[in-house]
């Protein structure tokens, strides 16, 4: 309420900052001691006097003399202040919002002991961690949530737009997490439906991320894919890794190891069953145009709305312009200005 009762209203810091609606009143302020001094030189030798006699002194140093000049001050301050309420002084914010509808995209990481072979630097794992945290950092608005699987899947993060959460759950992410060995490609698949399957968003995705074959888990990654497709969801899969195609004998050996060997019919028919797509990461580079790729093919339009944010001030200028104009006639009920000089 008390605002403003503030000097800082007339600093030329705050002056620059205002716009003003009606600029041409700020100049009507140069006109006021023009004014005042037309009024002296038509009224000079006009004024009624009082014929008094006083001990002769030094005017200079009478401080009554010097007080007078309150009188015209505080006038040309109260009509300073009207001219430059008349001004219209406003500050102007320009916002932007943005509209963009939301995207529910649920990220499944294999995270089997088979995802710390090097032939990614540092390792398979870390590689998808630091593209995933990259494919985060650049959406807008977008929930995302992760899920990570081996020999069974489990949701590690439901869908948030807490990026900084997301950041720090998948740093937290490692191939011990899960003691069941294997790779549960449709138990991961259905994991994310079941997270995806309410959304209201028109655009529901899941990025799965493996570099081996469906060994475990209790759903077929068929079924699981037909499951997606009935509930509007595009799964993109991404097989990790430098494979090639290997002999029954070979793949039996990788897979009692738990070295992994790609089943790229299975995740290719994932994809297309879902209108999604297959890719193949073989290094660092391809696993990060992957995410790229990705990340433009799952871009929504998004509407700027720009408008402007206005804050009159002319109050401030009206209320110092009424005190100044109260303290002018206080002054002229005191001794410190001439009542007959009216």
């Amino acid at each position: 309420m008390w605002d403003w009762l503030s000097i800082e209203w007339f600093s030329l810091s705050k002056f620059r900052a205002f716009t003003w609606v009606y600029p041409y009143f700020l100049y009507g302020i140069l006109a006021i001691p023009i004014l005042f001094w037309l009024r002296n030189a038509f009224h000079a030798g006009a004024f009624q006097r009082l014929s008094f006699t006083f001990v002769r002194h030094d005017p200079s140093r009478s401080w009554s003399v010097w007080l007078r000049w309150l009188f015209p001050i505080s006038a040309f301050l109260s009509l300073s202040c009207i001219l430059i309420a008349l001004a219209r002084p406003q500050l102007i914010r320009n916002v932007t919002e943005r509209d963009a509808e939301v995207i529910d995209i649920m990220l499944a990481l294999d995270i089997s002991s088979s995802m710390l072979e090097k032939d990614l630097l540092p390792n398979r794992l870390a590689a998808a961690q630091s593209v995933a945290k990259s494919f985060i950092s650049g959406r807008l608005q977008d929930r995302i949530g992760l899920v990570v699987f081996a020999g069974e899947a489990v949701t590690y993060c439901p869908l948030t737009n807490d990026y900084d959460l997301l950041y720090g759950f998948l740093e937290e992410i490692n191939s011990k997490m899960i003691a069941t060995s294997g790779t549960a490609i449709g138990s991961a698949l259905a994991v994310c439906i079941n997270r995806l399957r309410e959304s209201q968003t028109k655009s529901k995705v899941v990025i799965l991320l493996s570099d081996g074959e469906n060994t475990a888990g209790n759903l077929d990654p068929i079924t699981a894919a037909k499951l997606a497709k009935a509930f509007g969801i595009k799964v993109y899969t991404i097989a990790v890794g430098k494979f090639t195609a290997a002999p029954a004998l070979k793949d039996t050996l990788n897979v009692a190891l738990n070295l992994g060997s790609t089943d790229e019919g299975t995740l290719k028919t994932i994809a297309k069953s879902t209108n999604g797509q297959f890719f193949r990461a073989a290094d660092n580079s391809t696993l990060r145009g992957i995410f790229t790729l990705i990340d433009r093919l799952e871009r929504v339009k998004v509407k700027n709305r720009r408008f402007q944010e206005v804050k009159d001030y002319y109050r401030i200028y009206l209320n110092w312009a009424i005190s100044f104009f109260l303290f002018m006639l206080f002054l002229k009920v005191v001794f410190i200005a001439n009542v007959l000089e009216d």
